[in-house]
Formats: C-alpha cells, sequence, structure tokens
C-alpha cells in the first residue's frame, strides 16, 4: 500500500472543503462553528481510496487571513497540495500567500484545481487558467495538470482523482527507515480511552504498546492504541495520518506543535541555523528582528539574527541563525516559513541546517563557509563537518543530528573511514572520530608527557586518567572529551609505535624512567637500609627523610619509588615495611604452621614481640595477601 498526503491551499470561501468532501464523501469541517459560519478554521481530515493500492489521506486547511497559523500546523507534511482557486473570483490574497508557504515548504507535487467552474462562462473560466499558470510560472506547479471542477454538478471530479492518482504514483514516499518522529496537529480525549492526539507520521514507524517520548517535555510514553484512517491498526508508518491513544499523560498537558519521536533519540532546540529567503513583497528583514516561526505544526517567536549583513533585502536570501523563544524538536532539512510579528502577514521561509549550533559573530566567513558545507555539501562533507564540530561522536549522535537513516549514517562513515577521514572505534562500532582530532590527541599527549617527565624526573609515569585530564585541558575540550575508548585507542596505536609505553594505569615514553642523581641514589640507599634493619620494629618515616640532606619533597619522592618498585611495602598509611621483614614474618608463620596451622592475637604478638599496634594491622595485611584467614578470633594459616 502506498500512502501520500493530500492537502488543500487557497483562499476563503473558494470551495477546499466541499471539493474534499465531494472527493472523500467525508466532511472535513468537524466543529460547529465551522457548519454555522461555513468557514474552515481549523484543521479537517477525510481519506480516500485511489485504486492501484494508493491511499490518499486529506488535509483540509482554512483560507481565512486570521487561520494561516493554523493552515501552517497541517502543510508540512503534504506531498500533493490542491491549489484551489474559485472560477467566480480568480486569484486572491490568500491564494498567493498559501502558494508561496507551499513553495517555501518543499512541497514536491501538485494539482490546480479551478473550483465553481459552472459558475462562469467558458472564455472566464479559461482566463482564471490563464492567470493561475501566471502566478505558478517557474516554481513545482509549473506543468501541474489544471482541473476545471464543480461540486455541484460533479464536474472534473472523476478527472481529478485520476490526476491524484498519477501524481501518487510520482512521490518519493516518507523515509520508513529513519528514527520515528511525528509532530503533533491536535490533542484531545476520547471517552474510554484518555488522551489522543494526531499527526503526520513524517519519517520511521511506531507500534502499538511502544514507548515514545514527547517533545520537549522529555516525557517518556506508552502507545495504548493506533488508528489509520479510523481503522485500529498495530503498527503505523511513515506517511500515515495517525491517531496515537497515550498511556501516562492528560490531553490538557498536551499542545499542537508538541512532537512524539523514539526515546532517548532526540533532543528540543532552541537554537537554529538556517539558510533564509524572503518574498519580493516582504518588507526589508532587520538584524535581530523578530518573527513568527513556523515548522511543522509548532509555532513560536523566533529572533533572526543575520550572519551576513544588518538586513536581508526583499526577494533576498542569507544565513541566519534563529533563536527560538520555545524548543522544539527540530532537524536538519526541515522547512519553515516566518511571519511578521505585526501585521501578521508571510514573509518568507528556509531550511534548517544545524540543529546544536554555538552562538556566531555577524560577518564572520568561516561561518558563511560552514554552513554553506551544510546547505550544498555532499553527504560526506556534512559528516565530517558534525565530526569537527563534536570531535566524536556515536553512531546515534549522529542519527539524532542529521536525521538520516541509520544504515545511511554507517555508509557514508565508511566512505569516510576508508579515505581516512575518520577512525572508528570500538568492537561493535561504539564511537567516530574525526581524525584531525584524533593525532592533535595523541600529540597532545605526547606534549604532556614529555612536560611532565621534565617536571617530575624521579616518578616513572602519570596515571592513564590523570594523563586524559591534561591533555584535555591542554587542547581546551569541552564535555569530558577525549572520551576513555577514543582516548585508549590513541594509546594503544602511540605505543604500537614506540612511542609510550604503559606499565598497569602509568603511562610514560619510552626511555624516560625514573633517573637519580649520585645524592639522590645515596638517600635511596639510606631509606631502604634504614627500614632493613628496622626489620618488623617498622620507624617513623616522617624521622627517616628528616635525618636524609634532601629537602623533603624530593626525598618523599624516593619513598614512594621504593614502595612501587616492592621494596618497602605500605601495610596502612602510617605502616611501612621492608620486604626483607614481611619475608621473614612469612618464613615465621611457615615454621609455626607445621606444628599448628591456627593462631590468635596473643601467639602472634608472642612470636614476633610486636605490641596490638603493629599486630592488628600486619594480621590484616597477611588476610588480604591470603597468608592467613580470619576465623572468629582466631586465623588459619593457609
Amino acid at each position: 500500500m502506498r500512502y501520500v498526503i493530500v492537502g488543500t491551499a487557497g483562499h476563503i470561501d473558494h470551495g477546499k472543503s466541499a471539493l474534499v468532501k465531494a472527493l472523500t464523501g467525508t466532511d472535513p469541517d468537524r466543529w460547529e462553528e465551522e457548519k454555522r459560519r461555513g468557514i474552515t478554521i481549523d484543521l479537517g481530515f477525510a481519506h480516500l481510496e485511489l485504486g492501484d493500492g494508493i491511499r490518499a489521506g486529506f488535509i483540509d486547511v482554512p483560507g481565512h487571513e486570521r487561520f494561516v497559523r493554523n493552515m501552517l500546523a497541517g502543510a508540512g507534511g503534504i506531498d500533493v497540495v490542491l491549489l484551489v482557486v474559485a472560477a467566480d473570483e480568480s486569484i486572491k490574497p490568500q491564494t498567493r500567500e498559501h502558494f508561496e508557504i507551499c513553495r517555501f515548504l518543499g512541497i514536491p507535487k501538485g494539482c490546480i484545481v479551478i473550483t465553481k467552474c459552472d459558475l462562469v462562462e467558458r472564455d472566464i473560466l479559461d482566463l482564471v487558467k490563464l492567470e493561475v499558470q501566471e502566478l505558478v510560472a517557474g516554481s513545482f506547479l509549473e506543468g501541474a495538470p489544471v482541473v476545471a471542477t464543480s461540486v455541484r454538478t460533479g464536474e472534473g471530479l472523476e478527472t481529478l482523482k485520476g490526476e491524484l492518482r498519477r501524481l501518487a504514483e510520482s512521490v518519493t514516499p516518507k523515509p520508513a527507515d529513519r528514527p520515528f518522529r511525528l509532530p503533533i496537529d491536535r490533542a484531545f480525549v476520547m471517552k474510554g480511552h484518555g488522551t489522543v492526539v494526531t499527526g503526520t507520521l513524517i519519517a520511521g514507524c511506531v507500534k502499538k504498546d511502544a514507548e515514545v517520548e514527547l517533545h520537549p517535555l522529555g516525557r517518556r510514553l506508552r502507545v495504548r492504541g493506533l488508528e489509520v484512517h479510523n481503522q485500529s491498526v498495530e503498527m503505523a508508518v511513515a506517511g500515515q495520518r495517525t491517531a496515537l491513544n497515550l498511556a501516562g499523560i492528560e490531553a490538557r498537558e498536551v499542545a499542537r506543535g508538541m512532537a512524539l519521536s523514539e526515546p532517548g533519540m532526540f533532543r528540543p532546540a532552541d537554537r537554529l541555523d538556517c539558510s533564509l529567503a524572503l518574498l519580493g513583497t516582504a518588507r526589508p528583514l532587520k538584524h535581530r528582528a523578530r518573527v513568527h516561526f513556523h515548522c511543522w505544526s509548532a509555532e513560536t517567536v523566533a529572533e533572526v539574527v543575520l550572519l551576513e549583513g544588518k538586513e536581508l533585502k526583499p526577494g533576498g536570501q542569507g544565513f541566519a541563525q534563529l533563536r527560538l523563544a520555545s524548543p522544539g524538536l527540530f532537524l536538519p532539512g526541515d522547512r519553515f516559513i516566518i511571519r511578521q510579528l505585526s501585521p501578521v502577514t508571510t514573509m518568507g521561509g528556509g531550511t534548517i541546517l544545524d540543529i546544536q549550533p554555538p552562538r556566531h559573530r555577524s560577518g564572520d566567513p568561516e561561518v558563511r563557509r560552514a554552513l554553506e558545507t551544510l546547505e550544498r555539501g555532499d553527504a560526506e562533507a556534512r559528516l565530517i563537518f558534525l565530526l569537527r564540530r563534536y570531535a566524536e561522536a556515536s553512531p546515534a549522535q549522529l542519527v539524532a543530528r542529521t536525521g538520516w537513516a541509520p544504515a545511511e549514517v554507517l555508509r557514508v562513515a565508511k566512505l569516510l573511514e576508508a579515505s581516512q577521514r575518520l577512525l572508528a572505534v570500538g568492537q561493535p562500532l561504539a564511537l567516530f572520530a574525526q581524525i584531525d582530532y584524533y593525532h592533535r590527541l595523541q600529540q597532545g599527549v605526547l606534549r604532556v608527557l614529555d612536560a611532565f617527565h621534565n617536571s617530575e624526573p624521579l616518578l616513572p609515569g602519570l596515571p592513564r586518567e590523570d594523563l586524559r585530564a591534561r591533555v584535555a585541558a591542554e587542547l581546551r575540550l569541552q564535555d569530558n572529551q577525549p572520551s576513555p575508548l577514543v582516548f585508549s585507542a590513541a594509546l594503544q596505536d602511540l605505543a604500537r609505535q614506540g612511542k609510550v609505553e604503559t606499565s598497569g594505569e602509568l603511562v610514560a615514553i619510552p626511555g624516560r624512567a625514573a633517573q637519580l642523581n649520585a645524592e639522590e641514589a645515596a638517600a635511596r640507599e639510606q631509606i631502604s637500609a634504614a627500614f632493613e634493619r628496622a626489620g618488623l620494629a617498622v620507624p617513623d618515616a616522617r624521622e627517616v627523610l628528616a635525618g636524609l640532606r634532601l629537602e623533603r619533597p624530593r626525598a618523599q619522592r624516593i619513598l614512594q619509588m621504593l614502595v612501587r618498585e616492592g621494596v618497602l611495602v605500605k601495610v596502612t598509611e602510617g605502616l611501612i615495611f621492608h620486604r626483607s621483614a614481611l619475608q621473614k614474618l612469612r618464613d615465621l608463620l611457615a615454621r609455626r604452621k607445621a606444628s599448628s596451622n591456627r593462631i590468635d592475637v596473643g601467639t602472634f604478638k608472642e612470636m614476633t614481640g610486636l605490641s596490638r599496634k603493629y599486630a592488628i594491622p600486619l594480621l590484616e595485611y597477611l588476610d588480604r595477601e591470603r597468608i592467613t584467614r580470619r576465623q572468629g578470633d582466631i586465623r588459619i594459616i593457609l
């Protein structure tokens, strides 16, 4: 089954709703006020089987200028537009505004429908056709079929259905392989069911009982039920008008402009880089002007920061950053409309290029080059741009920042890896790192280690996490970069090249091990001898160090060196033994085991001549080393 969304566009009272009712048998005007006043106020919905496995969902939009904001809420997901013009009135203000909106939103296909043809003579009808064709010249509707209709006589309706079927067959289906996303255009309570929301499923698919996330609230909800064209289904796919019964939220908490997505995939954005174009009839757009921003079903106020100059002329194009009053779920490639704050008229529109940009300075040539890459660059150039900004990212993060299908992200990344422009890290694949960043990271490691060895010649190396933090500070990296995974890969590569060596958690440059001068070597021997002579009656380390000719910091480092080498063993913070003394203690316990493998604290004190102050820590050390095992008040010699 192929699904298409057909939308109406045109001036008030030109017969849009009557046309939809004549085609589908469903009256899209659902509110009492709409029926009483005879005008469409909000979005209306219907569906039609076109044959050949094609099903059309209709979105009927209001034509009155006061309700253009409602029209915009439904226009974003349209595949085929019916530009409706009444034969007895021809082109009117909202005809032009709706047409420009459809053009800016990038609607791909359409048909021109002349309604009320029974009210005019044939020569007037021909004149209206010419006027409409002149209006759409040079646009996506140039050369589009023009169908004259009358809902009163039925003229042209079957012809129009045939044209819709032909157009639907040529429409590119909405991407079902991308992450699920549904902008909400209605939210209401259905008796016996609870909260129901509707919208056009613009990407991916959603199943009954699936978990979804509501943006920008960040709420996780369960899909209790699904309907497509008033039929319950187990799964809805991209391109379908979909109703979702949501568990876990009240209808009053949901509003038009919110969106549903896969949970944990996307983050709402309140700052967008974009390409922007103005209508030739619009007023000049000033730097930092405030406008109404419409994207999918969302509407908010935005400050327009022009990135080139202080004013955008009517009919002009340029790059801008939109700073939104309210965040929403938007992705690169999404189309939007801007309207004046007052009077509220359509000014222009554009395409979102980046959803998490930093704040820019106007006139920065680097910003222009970056946005040109995002606007016109191929997929490889755009992915490299994102990795230059974020340095490293997971496949899921790149899907969230591009809106691409996961398979497309992996395909482009493999091309970049083959050309050695990025590095894939982890098994299974966990992260991508931009190759220049990866090389800078390795160079940073070598610089930090070199500086460390120069300042601390008595220390054998830097702990891995300390090194990672110092490299991040030197490279001025943010967000806890580099990640442990990428950092480990960089160290492993450097180790394979013989540029670093690792020992446990310590990292060092080969050949830069601790070096002692004659004075330090003598001090080392003095410290070792003092502890060896003391045996188990260990001296106070501070007293031993105080007897040296070295300043205390250097003496302390030599003591630490002896501990690292295993010459001295730190049993507790205040008790340090020479390894020979501990070996003699092991021998003593081995002889005791020959007569009895059981020992208590008192017996241990008698055997060693130690006080309880030393005996208890030593017994606990022996337990840790699995020379003894505590069993109540006694120890078993193992």
